[in-house]
């Protein structure tokens, strides 16, 4: 009981006692659009401009797919974007993604960054610019954003007047900078994983290219229809009956529980998909499928995003009911890890994108694209040396991402702590 003498009630909840509670008016110092359109002028330098489209949902800027646009060369102070200012998406035809905050840190200056006019850029004043960005970022920062979006209907801007008036709990600076500190800490730590991500993606997309074109060893090549593949490699077509077969529906019967296999159950990175046990009945539609069956997304967008997987072996029963978004390809004279990489790969899978019918939005591929692919064929022994490789590397890049979620669980599980003051902070005298 002593302890909860020193935490007060305030209208964010129980705080410390030397905290306060403050209105965002009172630390932001300046709130503003950018700019405006691409506003060409013949002549003049062009600069990268900060969309919503680059704040990521962890509250990064993805400066990878930055564009570039003439900007007058007096408006480029006026909206060039300095250390530590916040970039909050202001306007958005989604409307989950209006006041998604982001940090922005240029810590080599060598680029002139501006923003466009759908973000808001906000400078403080009186608070740590690291410390509101977190509060901007935290769950009671979205649980308060979300009751400004019932009482707008249909919002797709980020209403000032309302957005200012958001209360948050103010620790002293000296707190609030070892806040931002320890968060920083751990995001730095995210950064790094997403590095080792990015390498190791970088080192299996070159393996995948290396591995699946020129084989292990091979010295000897030939021309192909598909290209320079090692001499003694066949060219297979996939629907030549041997190869594979695409799976026909069929009528279950005699079981009340099944494994069901959503969209959302095939990742576009992992080898396996999960899958969820329903009632037969509750399942209206699906595509059968046994587990070692390769899973080939064919709506759009999935199939461009390279949603597949295969159907692990733990499924109920040995079979499974999947959406009926997907294709069912069932290995008979070629190892399914061996397939599951050569349909992974773009030179290959892009074939059957290409082949996409339908309305724009939802477009699906034929089971005849599948059939008429041609893919190289090595000796079995080779298919399983090659799978191995890129299985190593996929196992590391698998681990890799674990770690990305925990360090992720961890800094949401601090954030509430310290955002709060549940959790307090040792400050130097």
């Amino acid at each position: 009981m002593v302890g909860l003498l020193r935490y007060k009630q305030t209208e964010t909840g129980k705080i410390p006692k030397e905290w306060e509670v403050v209105r965002l008016e009172k630390v932001i110092e300046l709130f503003e659009n950018g700019i405006w359109g691409d506003d060409p002028v013949r002549g003049k330098e062009s600069y990268p401009v900060i969309r919503s489209t680059e704040i990521a949902h962890e509250g990064k800027i993805d400066f990878s797919n930055i564009t570039f646009r003439m900007i007058p060369r007096d408006k480029v102070n006026k909206y060039r974007l300095k250390y530590d200012d916040i970039l909050i998406v202001g306007s958005s035809g989604s409307p989950h993604l209006i006041g998604r905050a982001a940090l922005f840190k240029n810590l080599n200056n060598k680029n002139t960054y501006l923003f466009s006019n759908f973000m808001i850029r906000i400078r403080t004043r009186g608070i740590d610019s690291q410390y509101l960005y977190y509060f901007l970022s935290s769950s009671i920062y979205y649980r308060l954003l979300r009751r400004i979006q019932q009482t707008s209907t249909g919002l797709r801007n980020l209403p000032k007047k309302e957005f200012i008036q958001i209360k948050l709990p103010l620790p002293p600076l000296p707190e609030q900078n070892k806040i931002a500190e320890i968060l920083s800490t751990v995001d730095h730590s995210i950064e790094e994983v997403d590095e080792s991500i990015t390498k190791m993606e970088r080192l299996k997309k070159g393996f995948m290219q290396e591995l699946l074109t020129k084989g292990i060893g091979h010295k000897e090549f030939k021309e192909t229809e598909i290209g320079k593949i090692p001499k003694e490699w066949k060219v297979a077509k996939l629907g030549d009956g041997s190869i594979i077969e695409i799976r026909g529906n069929k009528t279950i019967s005699g079981f009340d529980k099944v494994a069901f296999i959503s969209m959302e159950a095939i990742s576009d990175s992992n080898i396996f998909t999960t899958f969820e046990i329903h009632s037969i009945r509750s399942v209206k539609s699906f595509t059968y499928c046994e587990s070692g069956d390769i899973l080939l997304a064919k709506i759009t967008p999935s199939l461009e995003n390279g949603k597949q997987g295969i159907v692990p072996d733990n499924v109920t029963n040995g079979f499974a009911l999947a959406t009926t978004e997907v294709f069912p390809v069932l290995c008979k004279n070629i190892e399914k890890f061996f397939l599951f990489y050569i349909l992974k790969y773009p030179k290959f899978r892009s074939k059957i994108i290409a082949s996409m019918i339908g309305t724009t939005g939802r477009q699906r591929a034929t089971k005849l694209s599948i059939k008429n692919l041609f893919i190289p064929l090595p000796s079995t022994s080779e298919q399983n040396k090659i799978t191995e490789i890129l299985s190593t590397v996929n196992e590391r890049i698998q681990l890799l991402k674990e770690k990305k979620n925990k360090l992720e669980r961890v800094k949401k599980g601090l954030m509430n702590e310290l955002l709060t003051g549940r959790k307090r902070v040792k400050v130097e005298a």
